[in-house]
């Protein structure tokens, strides 16, 4: 959704801790798993079981396939941090739990309700109120949608890779021009630039002077070869 912003880890840490419910652990490994891979929301409820499960153990890669891929141009390869693999682990169990088997060919994210008894995947609509009421509940504001997961994935990514070609590559953009718009502004550190630059910032900053007491500061001058009496703080140069 254009417009959305993206979460600081703080945000990510008090959206995991809102969800809620029957589907409590579905709902936050979707979410968790969305942060960890940048998937686009009709991508991660195209997922199987069998995607990311595979020798009773989470995959460490995850390939978004070229039929669900927007576009379907191009299939990409996600490599699976430690976040990511805990939400396989989590749903998974849930799996087990929730319907008492593991069927590699059942959607990772599963509805709530089928009419014709068929165990089908979630849709964009519930995910998103899903998601809408996590964010409240978290006390987030801004503009907040399913795509908030893509946008965070995108801008951590760059901040610690630095390299906006290879944030391309892992989103699936067909130009750096998008992937810009994606990563934008860090708001974290734009607040954190603004606030350095208050007078009130500087008004609180200590003089160097004050973090010592008389004869620290006479003991640290000798030591830098001032010639300095100890009875005096008068230094010559």
């Amino acid at each position: 959704m254009k417009g959305t912003r993206p979460l600081t880890n703080s945000e990510i840490r008090r959206v995991i801790a809102a969800f809620e419910g029957t589907f409590e652990i579905r709902n936050r490994s979707f979410f968790l798993l969305g942060v960890s891979i940048g998937g686009r929301v009709s991508e991660m409820l195209a997922i199987k079981i069998e995607d990311v499960w595979q020798n009773d153990k989470p995959v460490t890669d995850f390939q978004f396939e070229r039929a669900v891929v927007k576009g379907g141009e191009i299939s990409r390869t996600i490599p699976v941090n430690r976040d990511g693999i805990a939400a396989i682990f989590d749903v998974i169990a849930w799996h087990e739990q929730y319907f008492g088997s593991i069927d590699p060919s059942r959607p990772l994210f599963p509805s709530q309700k089928s009419s014709d008894g068929k165990i089908k995947a979630a849709n964009r609509q519930a995910i998103h109120k899903i998601l809408k009421d996590a964010f409240i509940k978290a006390g987030l504001n801004g503009k907040l949608a399913t795509h908030t997961l893509r946008k965070t994935f995108a801008q951590r990514f760059y901040q610690k890779a630095g390299d906006i070609y290879m944030v391309k590559e892992l989103l699936g953009h067909k130009n750096v021009t998008t992937t810009q718009a994606y990563i934008g502004v860090n708001y974290t550190d734009a607040r954190e630039a603004c606030e350095s630059m208050s007078l009130a910032a500087e008004d609180n900053k200590a003089d160097p002077f004050d973090v010592f007491t008389e004869s620290e500061l006479v003991n640290k001058l000798i030591s830098l070869g001032y010639a300095v009496r100890k009875d005096s703080c008068d230094a010559r140069y």
